[in-house]
């Protein structure tokens, strides 16, 4: 009998949740009871914020690459991440005291969630924390300890004004340890709220807590512990104090009108060369891409008696799609196990007893075939088949699952945009590019827009001319094309591309959503193979960071870029979704937490003041504020990113580099909440990210031409 199987992405994580799942730990606590529990049908997956139990809970997570799509934060106490997720999987957290608050994003066919995108446009006119359970008493310590206010900023945004704090204590061993944050306004209003403790690789950090609402601008603020310890008074920052010049009349934006596949970019940079000949350069960039390909792939056989998996060695666009496998009884006593090709059909002709029955096993068929046919094909036995006896089957027909009907499958060309009136290496250089992770769709809308601005507005506003006068600007929009189709027409939460470096039984089609390697992952510096956190040697893991350094043709792209163009001395890397803005270091080794070396002082004075003028760039569109305590090194604000592209970019090039991590959570003033907007928001919010980014990108130029002004003369 041929099972046919829909490969969903129920089976996309579940290697990696199992060990997490199975191990509830001690002290589990009963969920909260919601009014209307959250819950997904069993094969379904979705990007879910939830309500973890503990700690002990997030660090088996974490501890098992489950896919974070940001840092867990707190609020009031609650440990809250966003976790892509299966069904199955967050009934089994929810069983283990975990709640689901809010589900961000559903999984969809990628090409139903780009089609619906599109209509939708045209329609168009926390950290990991632990704090004290509620009503706690903490065990009475022998000296009091000593607090000191690390961040205290507030500013206001759609009216609203908001309060955050960052307390360090001396007691931090002790992890019970209780902080309360005491503010005062400037008519005399008073209030206070709770931080939690903040451990990372399991070093003690701070004590923190998510922007809280306050009636207006606090002019006052202290902390007491349940130790005893007092801080000083402080009077809090406004954040980030730095606005860009104001547009002037007339000055062109708003280029983006809707969700972009990677042929769309294409079309769109080929476009803006032709338009703009005098400003614009495009750079094709060295290594093609593996192209939208996969190996044609078949199951012969039943699991429930036997089967094998049976792919293809050349891609399914290869002239492998179509091919048939069969398995078939001989007819004769006493007959051998043969394999043959003929006519594009695979035929296993099983071996026979003396009776004339079949006797091949699943691992004599799947032997035979990888002795007989390497050229062509190669098999593995199907989980939990090994040894069973193979029946006869098929004929089942190869194909390479993919769904997107329109996109090309040859290896792709990456370009790159290079903008200015100077494209000789005399100025300084930036650089910008983004979608190294396939499912963050509004990431290159960003960029283009950026682009677009630079180039539209260069004829009619004198700033705009003076700074492609000055800076030589290089745009890379779409850095893992392969994995952008795959997200838009197959599996909308690919992260990676669709190279499948997998083995063995990791090549079953079950987990075909989660082949591919993390780009951002597969840097040479600070790197897993170097031993630092954050990537990983399972290729089902959505950091899985590759064969080795360098190995994938996407990030020696960005990388081989760079070195041509010694002039670049700034980068921006674009990601979502969550709302960071980080720079180096990225990345540590776990045993005492030991970071990549640190910036000097006056890079990281550079790093920090730049920072706050580009915060402020992004603010001026729609009051959007990228918070203080996401705002500084990756592996302090966000988690260690081993391998990732800008620690290669400043620790070997020498280049400036930081992150972007548009789609901050918006504040519901209904629920009191900030609620996650997620890879692919409905696209009046990705527009709205590439507007305000575009703004922020805007700025870094004005950062580099006054970098380079006040650099001395050669």
């Amino acid at each position: 009998m041929i099972v046919r199987r829909r490969w969903t992405a129920a089976a996309t994580t579940a290697i990696l949740f199992s060990a997490v799942l199975s191990h509830p730990g001690p002290g589990s606590a009963a969920p909260a009871d919601p009014a209307t529990p959250i819950t997904l049908s069993t094969g379904e997956t979705a990007l879910v914020r939830v309500q973890l139990r503990d700690q002990a809970q997030l660090d088996r997570l974490v501890a098992t690459g489950a896919d974070l799509a940001n840092r867990p934060r707190a609020r009031d106490g609650r440990i809250l991440a966003d976790l892509v997720l299966t069904g199955a999987q967050l009934a089994e957290l929810t069983a283990q005291g975990a709640t689901a608050v809010q589900v961000v994003q559903r999984a969809e066919d990628g090409s139903q969630h780009y089609a619906d995108s599109v209509r939708a446009a045209q329609a168009r006119t926390a950290a990991g924390l632990r704090a004290p359970a509620a009503g706690q008493r903490t065990t009475a310590a022998a000296a009091v300890d000593t607090l000191q206010v690390q961040q205290a900023y507030w500013w206001t945004t759609g009216g609203q004004a908001f309060l955050q704090a960052q307390v360090a204590t001396t007691a931090t061993d002790d992890p019970d340890v209780e902080i309360t944050v005491n503010w005062r306004t400037a008519d005399g209003v008073t209030g206070s709220f709770p931080l939690g403790r903040f451990e990372d690789s399991g070093e003690y950090q701070y004590h923190y807590a998510l922007p809280q609402p306050v009636p207006s601008r606090p002019v006052q603020l202290s902390a007491t512990s349940s130790l005893g310890g007092v801080s000083r008074v402080i009077t809090p920052t406004l954040w980030p104090n730095a606005a860009p010049p104001p547009l002037p009349a007339g000055y062109q934006k708003d280029f983006i009108d809707a969700y972009l596949t990677p042929t769309d970019i294409q079309a769109r940079i080929k476009r803006l060369a032709r338009q703009y000949r005098d400003l614009v350069d495009v750079i094709d960039l060295p290594n093609k891409t593996q192209g939208y390909r996969r190996n044609a792939v078949a199951y012969l056989g039943d699991p429930t008696v036997g089967a094998v998996v049976v792919e293809s060695v050349r891609f399914g666009d290869q002239g492998m799609n179509g091919v048939q496998v069969r398995t078939v009884d001989p007819g004769r006593r006493n007959r051998p196990l043969t394999v043959g090709y003929r006519d594009r059909v695979l035929t296993v002709s099983l071996a026979t007893d003396t009776a004339g029955k079949t006797v091949s096993t699943t691992d004599e068929v799947a032997a035979a075939i990888n002795a007989r046919q390497p050229g062509r094909f190669q098999a593995t036995v199907e989980d939990g088949s090994a040894g069973l006896p193979m029946p006869v089957a098929g004929p089942a027909r190869l194909d390479d699952g993919l769904q997107g009907t329109e996109v090309p499958a040859r290896p792709w060309t990456v370009q790159a945009l290079r903008l200015g009136v100077h494209r000789d290496g005399s100025r300084v250089g930036v650089l910008a590019y983004s979608q190294e992770h396939a499912r963050e769709w509004a990431t290159p809308l960003v960029t283009l827009e950026f682009a677009e601005r630079m180039l539209a507005n260069a004829r009619t506003d004198p700033a705009t001319r003076e700074l492609l006068e000055q800076v030589d600007i290089f745009v890379i929009p779409m850095v893992n094309p392969d994995g952008a189709n795959y997200s838009f027409n197959d599996f909308n939460f690919q992260r990676k591309n669709l190279v499948n470096h997998c083995t063995g039984p990791a090549r079953d089609p079950k987990n075909r959503t989660s082949w591919g390697v993390d780009i951002n992952r597969n840097y040479t510096v600070g790197s897993y193979f170097d031993g630092y956190v954050g990537g990983s040697a399972n290729c089902l893991s959505g950091t899985y960071s590759g064969t080795a350094e360098l190995s994938e043709a996407e990030s020696s792209n960005v990388i081989a870029l760079a070195q041509a163009h010694s002039n670049i001395k700034f980068a921006m890397n674009v990601h979502s979704y969550g709302g960071y803005f980080m720079w180096p270091p990225g990345a540590y080794r776990a045993d005492g937490r030991i970071t990549l070396p640190r910036p000097s002082i006056d890079e990281s004075t550079l790093f920090l003041n730049s920072a706050r003028r580009i915060v402020g760039a992004i603010t001026q569109e729609r009051g959007t504020v990228t918070w203080p305590s996401q705002t500084g090194p990756v592996a302090d604000v966000l988690y260690s990113a081993a391998g990732n592209s800008a620690d290669q970019l400043y620790y070997e090039l020498g280049i400036f580099a930081w992150d972007f991590e548009v789609g901050n959570d918006r504040w519901n003033p209904a629920t009191s909440e900030w609620e996650a907007v997620g890879f692919q928001p409905p696209f009046d919010e990705a527009h709205g990210e590439s507007q305000e980014y575009a703004g922020g990108l805007v700025e870094l130029v004005r950062v580099a031409r006054d970098y380079a002004a006040a650099q001395p003369a050669p």
